[in-house]
């Protein structure tokens, strides 16, 4: 990352980090290898078929808590082989909403076109009710050199969701790579 812009050119994607927050990747994929952070339902197996988060950013340290709701950036990759029929990535939407709302988030709008730049990707939003306030998450996801690559926003307002989303930008990937 440089100049609070994750890069990650096999995938040709960016995306911008808010200044001050805190990485969290290297921590979520050692979680990741000891179990304890696996969502319910997916399936266990290698790191590459459990997947890897390529990048967890958040507003503050997830262990301190606070009044507003910790906003986050988070990007995995799964292998598309965990998925078997999986042919296009609004197919992931199925596993994901179960997963999510396992964990009481409602549907706000189902999957849909959304642009980023020139591409176009399924995205779903989702919000679930914390008492007094409000998360707000939406996620963008693509089929990529064999994997299903999700881009999950976090946030307590819509429009902080949408500026987070913003971030997101797709580069041309050179043939070869």
């Amino acid at each position: 990352m440089k100049d609070n812009v994750y890069r990650n050119p096999a995938l040709g994607v960016s995306c911008e980090i808010p200044r001050g927050w805190v990485l969290r990747t290297e921590e979520m994929n050692e979680d990741d290898a000891h179990g304890t952070s696996e969502p319910q339902g997916t399936p266990k197996g290698t790191e590459e078929r459990r997947g890897r988060v390529l990048l967890g950013a958040f507003s503050r340290p997830p262990e301190v808590s606070g009044e507003d709701v910790n906003a986050s950036i988070v990007i995995a990759a799964e292998s598309a082989a965990t998925y078997p029929g999986l042919k296009d990535a609004a197919q992931y939407f199925g596993p994901l909403t179960e997963v999510i709302s396992a964990q009481g988030f409602k549907v706000v709008e189902a999957p849909y076109e959304f642009p980023v730049g020139t591409k176009r990707l399924p995205r779903s939003d989702f919000q679930k009710n914390l008492g007094t306030r409000v998360m707000r998450q939406s996620t963008l996801v693509m089929l990529a050199r064999g994997y299903v690559v999700s881009f999950t926003f976090i946030a307590g307002a819509e429009d902080d969701v949408e500026e987070l989303v913003d971030g997101l930008s797709f580069e041309v990937v050179a043939k070869g790579r």
